[in-house]
């Protein structure tokens, strides 16, 4: 049986401004050759489909991230999963022993990360039902990347001998420079280090073991405090905390003698930037990746996208311009890499456009900025059908809600009743209030917030039916 162990929660930052803190990359649909409307995550799991012996999957993920997480699983149809939540992230070597400690011994592990693409998903379960043989006979399987080009932004892997239908690990090698990155396309004996792996979970924790005691003994004691909270499997945090940081090359695979390389030729992609965007996506007449609402003259060359309104760009070459609701990121194709000190600077001056978009999702619908000024707010409400906001209260602010779309359920203080499409209500500061939709389609609203601090801080929470309040 072959457990899928779903890495989930990095940023992307280098992605900026579609990825954010609380929205990374993993659960955007950047990959245009994936499915409708599938996101980085939900593919990672689809393109398992039809491969033998498959139960569901073991999700690591940020607690931020937790409902994203919850909900895409829903939409993509797949029950039975385990999310586990890291209260901090310590790399991946504690996120695996982790998960091989929730497994039995002798389940497999597919260790993947949540945000790569790969075209070729015959291709992939081919090689991945190879891999299965060898680590059921007790090797630590690691899927490397053909390459094609000598690029100098990936770890390698050199091959040693033939090992079934893959070779021995002969050396994990860190990102090279050009000239050294040449070499290795050129020997033929180097591949590109994936980040996806197949072994027994018994396996590995025994390696573990034998190479960092101290993370199994510390993963071993935050499983052991492991707290169920509605769908989720909440790690302590001083536990877990207390974990080293280690990545599974440097903690297991660089040091056992069990490590096994599969070629894997699939049209693999990382998307660790922009320009990987334009490198996997179909090009136009000009060499130019256009989406959304774009228009353009004397451009070649270029990645644009434009999600709310339209972009025009004339007389660019190698150019990266990608629009949202509320940032506008312009750069050279060859120096994408950098964007992530524009979210550094973002985190430094302690902006909002570094860590939501303006629309931001919630367990139960969204909401969206309209307009803010000096002690006002303007949003956009969506409710989902049968879903209800906690029973809550500010300090430091009133609202004011209108219904646009169908009918919501208003609790306020002691008083319960409905609002219809045009009927409004006042909701005073300091008033114990709840929004919930009691019906079978969405509930839209505007909410006018007035007070002297509009913070999403500001709020107290008495009962919520997501789990987040907090005893205390």
């Amino acid at each position: 049986m072959i457990i899928p162990v779903v890495l989930a929660g990095g940023v992307g930052s280098r992605l900026w401004p579609v990825s954010r803190q609380l929205y990374p990359k993993q659960f955007s649909s950047l990959d245009r050759k994936a499915e409708q409307g599938e996101t980085l995550f939900q593919s990672t799991l689809s393109r398992l489909n039809g491969l033998p012996g498959l139960k569901p999957p073991i999700v690591i993920c940020n607690e931020e991230h937790r409902f994203l997480t919850a909900q895409q699983l829903l939409e993509l149809g797949v029950s039975g999963s385990r999310i586990v939540l890291e209260p901090v992230g310590r790399n991946t070597a504690p996120a695996v022993a982790v998960a091989a400690l929730l497994a039995d011994p002798d389940e497999l592990l597919l260790v993947l990360p949540a945000d790569h693409a790969i075209a070729d998903a015959a291709t992939l379960r081919a090689v991945i039902a190879e891999g299965a043989t060898l680590a059921s006979q007790n090797k630590l399987v690691t899927f490397g990347i053909v390459p094609d080009a000598p690029q100098t932004g990936y770890g390698y892997i050199r091959r040693g001998d033939r090992e079934g239908a893959g070779f021995a690990v002969q050396a994990f090698v860190e990102k090279p420079d050009a000239d050294t990155a040449r070499q290795y396309l050129d020997s033929g004996q180097y591949y590109w280090n994936s980040g996806m792996f197949l072994f027994r979970a018994g396996q590995f924790l025994d390696e573990l073991a034998e190479h960092a005691p101290d993370i199994l003994q510390a993963c071993r004691e935050a499983v052991a405090g492991l707290q169920p909270d509605t769908d989720f499997l909440r790690l302590p945090t001083q536990t877990f905390a207390a974990c080293r940081s280690d990545s599974i090359d440097y903690a297991v695979m660089e040091k056992t003698r069990a490590a096994v390389v599969l070629p894997l030729d699939a049209q693999w992609n990382d998307l660790g930037a922009w320009d990987a965007l334009w490198e996997t996506s179909d090009k136009d007449g000009q060499g130019n990746v256009l989406t959304g609402d774009v228009l353009c003259e004397g451009v070649r060359d270029s990645y644009i996208h434009a999600h709310s309104r339209l972009v025009a760009a004339v007389g660019v070459d190698n150019a990266v311009i990608v629009e949202t609701a509320d940032a506008v990121l312009i750069a050279d194709r060859s120096r994408v890499q950098e964007v992530k000190r524009i979210v550094q600077k973002l985190e430094q001056q302690s902006r909002a456009e570094g860590v939501n978009h303006v629309l931001v999702y919630r367990p139960w619908g969204s909401y969206e900025s309209l307009a803010m000024g000096a002690g006002f707010q303007v949003k956009h409400i969506v409710v989902k059908p049968g879903a209800s906001l906690s029973l809550q209260m500010h300090h430091h602010r009133a609202e004011h809600w209108v219904v646009i779309k169908g009918m919501a359920t208003v609790t306020c203080d002691e008083q319960v009743f409905t609002l219809k499409e045009n009927e409004s209500t006042f909701i005073p500061l300091g008033s114990r209030h709840r929004l919930q939709n009691l019906t079978e389609t969405p509930v839209e609203l505007i909410e006018v917030q007035t007070g002297s601090y509009l913070g999403e801080d500001d709020i107290v929470r008495f009962d919520d039916v997501y789990g987040r309040v907090r005893p205390g």
